[in-house]
């Protein structure tokens, strides 16, 4: 799952919208900033310690590891980026930038067989883990080994169990095999490198790695910086890592503050103590903004929307298309948008709106039409028979739903909205919110989403961008016993399965395209999923920051180009 963990505020809005009026959403752009205003600041003595140049970054969630792929957190995936290292990164436009490899693998430079079936990387010679050990391609079978030894607990071994072997030709070539064309490749592979020196002993000995002291406190890098210290509930310290072989960051030291929640993020800012953080509260968004910081907006493939669970668990009326139409007419969306998000945010019409080349062209959205939507429930034999404003089927069953989300404090206002909008067509929408931790909790943790609980369920969401595939609607990730990490909540639509596995084996851009628009289009007439509003990431940077840019794939991609000015 891709879903956002971290809590996303409302000013993603606000943000988009100066976006899309200077760059079409083409590049993060800085909000305008005021005069800077007199900030009194404690002086540190003079000595060689003030000269370094330490950058704090605040984090509203605590990493629960290192290791690049024993979790799936959002905040562990930036620190990926500062001391572990990618095959591939992507810039602030989305285009890929070569780390390990001397160029990425296509077609065109014999990377990419004519079938897709092999891909063949080549590493550069001058790679190494900060101890000074060549980067091999030994490190890339162990890292491969290490995802698939079912001893280690990891979260997935997608999309590694993909590959019908992977093969080290030599020290610097390393080839991948697919049994067919795998389109999502480059955005799947190799977000991270695990150190065989350090960790095949510990293998060796314990039978896993996944208790291994690494995970916590890496002894090795092979990013721009090296692990330093992390003291739990309060910070972790990165300090620039010598032995870099794209040369030396411009910062000395990366701080990064834990902090309970949003409020102490912008505490910390207001007082000066910040440099770096993200998704401010809409309410901090103007004393952010007088205090001389900037709001930096990326589009990231991101959309808060509605997913409808037609699983057997879930209520006979959801499983019928025409109430899921009903309710897509009933909820006035542009209303969300221009009364809760001040007017300044987008309505996605399909899961690949930020995606343009595969959003179907020919869309018709469902518009606020209450009058049609009862004229639906009236056609799929919903009435109100006992005059109590609940429609009810033939047999006297109520019209009843099931809504969930988080704790957020916006999709608890939508709630609020849709609860009273839908009631006004006959249909009783019973609410709840969770906890992130429980609300996003797995089939074996009894979460509600997995085990089908809900009806509906409500989070931001995104393909695996900047590549429109999603393991989402395939038949095989509903979870049960047997599988209890699915992430299909949702659905087994044996077309749609077969429409998403089609377009995994077009590895041209036109075909895939063309497959895309099917399941876009089928998926908006079923209504399986519905759009919200748009959610770009957010970032708070403040004035002494340069240099500064964002990716939507790889946040962090040129942390080596940040600098600090006093």
């Amino acid at each position: 799952m891709k879903a956002r963990w971290q809590t996303v505020s409302m000013w993603f809005a606000i943000t988009l919208a100066i976006a899309l009026m200077t760059t079409g959403c083409a590049a993060p752009v800085a909000t305008e900033q005021p005069p800077a205003t007199d900030v009194s600041e404690v002086e540190a003595p003079e000595s060689a310690e003030t000269a370094r140049k330490v950058m704090t970054i605040v984090f509203t969630q605590e990493p629960d590891t290192l290791n690049p792929y024993y979790s799936s957190m959002w905040f562990v995936a930036l620190l990926h980026q500062v001391a572990n290292c990618w095959a591939w990164e992507y810039d602030d436009q989305a285009q890929s930038i070569p780390r390990l490899v001397t160029e990425i693998p296509s077609t065109d430079n014999g990377g990419v067989s004519a079938d897709g079936t092999v891909i063949t990387m080549h590493l550069r010679d001058d790679i190494a883990w900060s101890d000074g050990t060549p980067i091999t391609s030994a490190d890339f079978v162990f890292t491969y080994d290490m995802i698939m030894a079912d001893a280690n607990v990891m979260p997935s071994q997608d999309p590694y169990d993909r590959l019908v072997s992977l093969e080290a030709s030599d020290e610097r070539t390393v080839v991948m095999t697919f049994a067919e064309p795998f389109a999502p490749w480059q955005s799947l592979f190799w977000r991270g490198l695990l150190p065989k020196h350090v960790l095949e002993p510990v293998f060796e000995s314990e039978g896993s790695i996944t208790e291994a002291e690494w995970n916590r406190a890496p002894t090795v890098s092979c990013g721009p910086y090296v692990f330093a210290e992390w003291e739990s509930g309060s910070f972790l310290r990165f300090v620039k890592n010598e032995a870099y072989w794209l040369g030396q960051p411009k910062i000395d030291e990366l701080f990064v503050q834990i902090v309970p929640d949003d409020a102490s993020q912008t505490a910390a800012f207001l007082a000066g103590d910040a440099d770096l953080g993200t998704f401010p509260p809409l309410s901090d968004v103007p004393t952010l903004r007088d205090a001389g910081l900037t709001i930096v907006v990326q589009p990231s493939g991101y959309q808060e929307g509605w997913f409808f669970n037609l699983r057997d668990t879930a209520s006979p009326a959801i499983r019928n298309v025409a109430v899921r139409r009903a309710i897509a007419m009933a909820i006035d969306r542009e209303a969300i948008a221009r009364d809760l998000l001040l007017g300044l945010a987008t309505v996605p019409n399909t899961y690949w709106d930020s995606m343009p080349a595969y959003a179907p062209p020919d869309i018709t959205p469902w518009s606020y039409n209450p009058d049609e939507a009862r004229r639906l429930l009236d056609e799929a034999g919903w009435t109100d028979t006992d005059g109590d404003g609940i429609r009810e089927d033939a047999d006297g069953n109520k019209l009843v739903i099931t809504h969930g989300t988080t704790i957020r404090e916006i999709r608890q206002d939508i709630q609020a909205v849709a609860q009273q909008q839908l009631r006004e067509v006959g249909i009783d929408l019973q609410i709840s919110s969770q906890d992130d931790d429980i609300y996003f909790g797995s089939y074996a943790d009894n979460a509600p989403a997995a085990v089908g609980d809900l009806d509906i369920m409500e989070w931001s969401d995104a393909p695996y961008f900047p590549d429109p595939d999603t393991d989402y609607w395939l038949c095989d990730q509903i979870p049960n016993d047997e599988n209890p990490w699915g992430y299909n909540y949702f659905i087994c639509d044996e077309q749609l399965d077969q429409l998403f596995r089609d377009q995994r084996l077009a590895m041209g851009t036109e075909e895939r395209a063309s497959i895309l628009h099917q399941i876009g289009q089928l998926m908006h007439d079923q209504v399986y999923w519905l759009g919200l509003y748009t959610d770009p990431d957010t970032w708070i940077v403040s004035a002494r920051v340069t240099g500064i840019k964002f990716s939507g794939a790889t946040p962090f991609y040129n942390v080596m180009e940040w600098d600090l000015t006093e």
